[in-house]
């Protein structure tokens, strides 16, 4: 069974699938348009991280940034392998459940125009295209959306 728990991004497993994010993201989008968090940025107060485990394997990471009156969803990522067997919806899913919790209005988040299972994933959740917000600037590469709760 998948569970998401609060999690280290530092802790060995999620840093390996962070890393594997970062590469991933550096190898598809140019420098500039790369917005991901440092593992270390990941740890800071304001960020609350997640990791789907089952048993003893980490399956993937999210983390919700608590901004000024929203939050955003940021380092999502599910470890290949696991793909396609609803990690990222349960982690999705414990991110607005904990925005719900902190009293948030509504959820943010920056994605690549090129992740598509990314878009479709978020589409389901409720989540619709919103122009730039907070520091981001109009990249290229990106798209920006936003949901209510």
């Amino acid at each position: 069974m998948i569970v998401v728990v609060p999690g280290d991004p530092r802790a060995p497993a999620a840093r390996a699938l962070l890393e594997q994010s970062h590469a991933l993201m550096q190898a598809l989008f140019p420098p500039e348009d790369n917005f991901f968090l440092p593992v270390d940025a990941l740890a800071a107060p304001g960020i609350r991280f997640f990791v789907a485990t089952e048993g003893d394997q980490t399956l993937g990471t999210g983390a919700l940034a608590l901004k000024d009156g929203y939050g955003e969803v940021k380092s999502m990522f599910t470890a290949e392998a696991a793909r396609g067997r609803g990690v990222a919806d349960a982690i999705l899913t414990r991110i607005m459940d904990e925005a719900r919790a902190a009293g948030l209005p509504w959820l943010r988040l920056e994605t690549g125009n090129t992740l598509h299972a990314a878009h479709r994933l978020y589409a389901r959740h409720g989540f619709m295209r919103c122009g730039p917000f907070g520091d981001y600037p109009d990249a290229p590469s990106s798209i920006f959306m936003e949901k209510p709760l």
